[in-house]
């Protein structure tokens, strides 16, 4: 359409995860108050911490602390994955990284769907942790069947969604008068309906398979299971849930606390079990319930470059075949102080960090940098070490997988855990995506490497203008 004005993907992206959040606080109030929580426990960090503030300032960070949301959700089929890839390429969101949960008992494959740039991820960071349910890790082949067929059955978008998805592909975007009625419509397909679409006693068999099992199958549509508010601090949040009458889980998934947060951090709020009515054969509704839906807290740390990544991986594993942290929470604290003695192993500074060649960081120029004069061609460390050159840290913004199958296992309960045999497909899930998967370490990497000659550039032409 020539001359449109169509809305932009960050406008979009940004309604749409206001509107999921007003929901949700709407199904959960929990969640409303776990806001609330996060918000108070960041001011204090921010108030303690004014070098923090300061730099989170200067890298126009601070909003984002505030904005900072990811949704998740557990589609059951190849037409809904591709179907929900259309919906979010809407929204500027794109499959960034693939999860295999089955080598943590988790019958799911996954990417996250999020906004990939610098200038996107500042206006609105929101991301969606989408599962595709891994039907063929079902053992009993007449139970999978009939999930099966229970799947093909539904339809998880409505018409008009559909409808706004294939004119935005065709014309390129959305106009004002489409914007908000698309959002009113996908939204539909991740609200909580307390209806299942199948009889308690096919629920039953489901949920002997896997609990999430049961959650996929049994319903008409895929809603949202939980969002993430982040904090600068997760330890004070998981400390304060009870206070607020807020059960926690017993273990904050992910690395120890540390000086120098890496990765990603995260906790939750244990799931609500909560009515729901089955169908049966005479028509009647039976009553019943259904335990899927929770809060969840993380705080992000740096990304790390694949050597950083293989050393926590190795760590993670060092530290589970000395404790594997029960579901129960039994061992809570054996597994904590043996991941902050495993994790000694990593340097918990940023000049530590940097030096191993362990993180990702951003590049700019210090204020002497700037007023600099025939500096030369050097490299960013000599840079660095001259006072040129600042770095801060590039902040990881996506999952890991073990931490999403613990969040998943404490919520589903402490048998949710199958001995799955690790079978990852990404061409398989790639398949049913409709697309290729953005590499996490590629991404991360083209952002340093631009930070850096960036920086080489300003330096070229301060040197030209002397």
């Amino acid at each position: 359409m020539q001359n449109a004005v169509f809305v932009s993907s960050d406008d979009l992206r940004s309604a749409f995860s206001a509107a999921m959040s007003a929901m949700y606080r709407d199904e959960v109030p929990a969640y409303g108050t776990l806001v609330e929580l996060v918000a108070e426990v960041n001011a204090e960090v921010l108030g303690a911490m004014p070098a923090l503030r300061r730099r989170l300032e200067e890298t126009d960070s601070l909003e984002r602390i505030s904005q900072e949301r990811h949704g998740a959700i557990r589609l059951g089929t190849p037409a809904e994955l591709s179907m929900m890839r259309r919906v979010f390429a809407v929204m500027g969101m794109h499959p960034v990284g693939y999860y295999d949960l089955s080598v943590a008992g988790v019958p799911v494959h996954a990417t996250a769907f999020r906004p990939v740039g610098a200038y996107p991820l500042s206006r609105n960071p929101f991301r969606v942790f989408t599962s595709l349910l891994r039907i063929d890790l079902i053992g009993d082949s007449v139970l999978r069947a009939e999930a099966e067929a229970i799947l093909a059955a539904r339809k998880i978008f409505t018409d008009g969604a559909v409808e706004l998805i294939e004119k935005a592909e065709r014309q390129g975007g959305l106009l004002r008068q489409d914007a908000g009625r698309f959002i009113a419509e996908v939204l539909e397909t991740f609200r909580w309906h307390d209806q299942a679409c199948v009889s308690i006693g096919m629920y039953e068999r489901l949920h002997r398979q896997h609990r999430l099992v049961a959650d996929v199958v049994s319903f008409k549509g895929p809603h949202i299971n939980h969002l993430t508010p982040r904090t600068l601090d997760i330890d004070a949040v998981q400390a304060g849930m009870p206070g607020r009458g807020i059960e926690p889980k017993a273990v904050v998934e992910g690395p120890p606390t540390r000086q120098c947060p890496i990765l990603l951090r995260q906790t939750s709020f244990k799931a609500l079990d909560e009515p729901v009515s089955f169908k049966s054969d005479t028509g009647a509704w039976t009553a019943g319930s259904h335990t899927a839906r929770f809060g969840e807290i993380e705080q992000r740390g740096i990304a790390l470059t694949p050597k950083g990544r293989a050393l926590y991986d190795r760590l993670l594993e060092t530290t589970r075949e000395v404790v594997r942290p029960a579901a129960d929470g039994s061992n809570a604290a054996a597994y904590v102080e043996a991941l902050t003695q495993t994790f000694q192993r990593f340097p918990d500074t940023w000049d530590g960090i940097r030096a191993a060649g362990l993180g990702y960081f951003s590049y700019s120029l210090t204020e002497r940098g700037r007023e600099a004069g025939g500096v030369g061609e050097k490299d960013v460390a000599q840079l660095v070490a001259e006072g040129f050159v600042d770095f801060d840290p590039i902040v990881y913004e996506d999952f890991l997988p073990v931490s999403a199958a613990g969040i998943f296992q404490s919520n589903l309960g402490d048998e949710a855990t199958d001995d799955f045999v690790a079978s990852p497909n990404q061409r398989r899930f790639e398949a049913a995506l409709g697309a290729a998967v953005l590499d996490e370490f590629e991404h991360y990497a083209a952002i340093e490497q631009a930070s850096i000659e960036h920086c080489r550039h300003l330096l070229r032409n301060l040197q030209a203008a002397e």
